[in-house]
């Protein structure tokens, strides 16, 4: 398998098709993407692709090598990077945090910014929880974060991205899986598994979401992360509620559904430290609308629903 191979998957995924893929992203011929993305499809050993007639969609082996495929590429470019900081040790350095699964949607687009404000800037990635990562910021080991808009967070501004909404994730095989969207009253009746552990925003989103449609959701289980919750729902049979962007995170075993109703939203911010006085950061909080409109037009989330 070659960087190649994970390039160009990655093209045709997001744009949709071969040809499509081939003309605006890839300068290539359609015929020599279809045999490299045959290749690496004979390599990995499933099919990741189901070919229609007006382009092409991801099986759900393919959705989850896209994840994976990304980060990859993600770390080929921070490999490199960190080659080229040893040659150039004086290069101005900019941190970055952010949360699990967000690398897959938001941390692309600001990386374009970023290579269009300053081509010669060292860049360093943290994932990191909510709270650790405005932790990490109030004590100047982070330049910018995505994150949530933390309490008790002294010095710290936050602005707004996004308003996610909350769904519901449970086992491919749970009884609910079939429906396309949840009753928050079945909630209750399941083995409910908290995926806010290390997120007192979400917990409180989730609480007063609760309350608000007369349902109590006492966690048997914990997960330290969205991540680990999820595994949670897998290996017990139980269900949690995460923000929209989780879908970026999902296993075959495991599927994303709707709340019923008006779902509760949970707040997505970049956050900084006001004392910060980076003057690329200024220039990226600049353009942080244009941020928001590059993900809201070329968003790889998926929200699944159950076949009519």
């Amino acid at each position: 398998m070659e960087l190649r191979h994970l390039r160009y998957f990655v093209a045709v995924a997001e744009e949709g098709g071969l040809l499509t893929a081939a003309q605006r992203r890839l300068n290539t011929s359609q015929p020599s993407l279809s045999r490299q993305i045959r290749d690496l499809e004979a390599e990995v050993g499933v099919t990741l692709l189901e070919r229609q007639a007006r382009g092409v969609t991801l099986t759900p082996a393919g959705r989850v090598f896209l994840d994976h495929a990304r980060l990859a590429l993600l770390q080929v470019e921070a490999a490199t990077d960190a080659a080229r900081r040893m040659a150039q040790p004086e290069r101005p350095v900019l941190t970055i945090g952010f949360m699990v699964g967000l690398e897959v949607t938001w941390l692309p687009h600001l990386l374009r910014i970023i290579r269009e404000e300053a081509p010669e800037v060292e860049i360093t990635l943290s994932s990191l929880s909510s709270p650790d990562l405005a932790l990490a910021l109030m004590r100047g080991r982070l330049d910018v974060a995505f994150l949530r808009p933390e309490a008790q967070s002294v010095g710290l501004s936050f602005k707004l991205l996004a308003k996610e909404p909350v769904i519901a994730v449970l086992p491919a095989g749970h009884r609910l899986a079939s429906l396309r969207k949840i009753q928050p009253q079945d909630l209750a009746r399941e083995t409910y598994v908290s995926s806010a552990r290390t997120s007192p925003v979400l917990q409180s989103v989730i609480q007063d979401y609760a309350t608000k449609v007369g349902i109590t959701l006492k966690a048997k289980y914990e997960g330290e992360n969205i991540s680990s919750a999820m595994s949670l729902v897998a290996s017990t049979g139980g269900v949690t509620l995460v923000p929209l962007y989780a879908q970026n995170m999902l296993t075959p075993n495991v599927v994303a559904r709707a709340l019923d109703g008006v779902p509760p939203t949970v707040d997505l911010t970049l956050g900084y430290n006001q004392a910060n006085p980076s003057r690329l950061l200024r220039q990226l909080l600049a353009r942080t609308d244009e941020l928001v409109a590059s993900v809201q037009n070329q968003s790889i989330i998926r929200y699944a629903e159950a076949p009519s």
